[in-house]
């Protein structure tokens, strides 16, 4: 079998790592560059970015993401760019912004460097773009040529972001391992276009290990802004360890009950990250898995405040058929649950929801 493991060119993490971005640009030979940038660090550290620029000699041209990470925005920013003096694009600041960023690159087959100033989701060091129309409404999956040259993670800055956006990563990356797992099993392509390597498989289970040990400590941390070594390793684990081992491990169950579950309008105030802990408690009740392994999640969404029931999830008293609506989502035919190792029905994840929140009711 063929196997594919995507990363980006280099990760880098530190703190101040933000004043460096010239620097890095430099070493690059990218010339000038053009920067999406999320309008809070913006104004927040807007003059940083553009002192380390000039302190490099390096023009900089600078635009605040406003809207949607949409098509049209992306042909408009593309459109703009006079492609003989831009060497590198840069995205700084959330999901969208970075994303804009990525399609951006891709279209103006430019180098990209990214700088994520959360550590919400497992997707920076990733290939692929999500797209939403002007309304906010999911447009596509745009896979890109090659994945990011540079991801950049300020832990000092990603330190002072809101403590649920880092337990919501740690609730992405808590799926990873037992996703490449179910996968490895089943000899599922990945999204990375083969079948998962040891070295994707290897970072999953360094991802889940370095959660679940250090991912209470690091959230108390956060809480107060404090960017310790905790906090170090979450963020590593979140967007490198997760992003490496999603992509090239593949996704499995967690994800496709979470693509399900985003139907229902009574759980859309929830995070990305926060409806995966949830469906990977999902997907362990549906694998039967080990009550060792079944507990250690259970206890340590508890000690996150990760949802572990349907109340948490914002599902109390949900009728049955929208349940199952959410359920027969999850077995999209081209979706992630094919990666199981077996095959798997809509009353089967019925079950396996019902199963998940009866347990989180349950005493550890």
């Amino acid at each position: 079998m063929r196997q594919i493991t995507y990363s980006p060119s280099k990760y880098i993490q530190g703190e101040g790592e933000i004043a460096r971005l010239g620097v890095y640009c430099s070493q690059m030979g990218a010339g000038a560059a053009y920067a999406i940038i999320d309008p809070y660090i913006l104004g927040v550290y807007g003059q940083e970015i553009r002192n380390s620029f000039a302190e490099e000699l390096l023009p900089l041209t600078e635009r605040e993401f406003q809207g949607e990470c949409s098509m049209n925005q992306v042909e408009q920013i593309v459109a703009g760019l006079e492609l003989n003096s831009v060497g590198v694009i840069l995205g700084i600041g959330g999901g969208k912004t970075l994303d804009t960023a990525k399609a951006v690159s891709h279209y103006a087959n430019l180098p990209l460097v990214l700088v994520p100033t959360v550590a919400s989701t497992d997707a920076p060091c990733s290939a692929v773009s999500v797209l939403y129309t002007e309304e906010g409404v999911f447009d596509r999956y745009l896979s890109l040529r090659r994945s990011p040259d540079i991801v950049i993670a300020d832990v000092g800055l990603i330190a002072k972001a809101p403590a649920r956006l880092l337990a919501a990563g740690m609730g992405d990356a808590l799926s990873t391992f037992y996703e490449a797992r179910a996968c490895r099993k089943s000899g599922a392509i990945t999204e990375a276009g083969g079948t998962s390597s040891i070295a994707a498989f290897s970072l999953a289970r360094a991802c889940l290990e370095t959660v679940l040990s250090e991912g209470a400590e690091a959230l108390r941390d956060a809480r107060q802004g404090i960017a310790s070594e905790a906090v170090a390793h979450i963020v590593e684990a979140n967007i490198y360890l997760s992003g490496i081992g999603f992509e090239s491990g593949g996704l499995a169950a967690a994800h496709a009950i979470h693509n399900g579950l985003t139907l229902l309008e009574e759980c859309r105030h929830i995070l990305h990250g926060e409806k995966v802990a949830f469906a990977t408690l999902a997907q362990l009740m549906l694998e039967q898995a080990p009550e060792e392994e079944i507990s250690a999640v259970v206890s340590f969404c508890r000690e996150t405040g990760l949802p572990v029931t349907l109340e948490q999830m914002g599902l109390s008293g949900i009728a049955p058929e929208k349940l199952m609506g959410a359920a027969a989502a999850s077995c999209a035919v081209d979706g992630p649950m094919g990666n199981m190792p077996f095959t798997v029905t809509p009353q089967d994840i019925y079950e396996a929801i019902a199963a998940a929140d009866r347990r989180g009711l349950q005493a550890v």
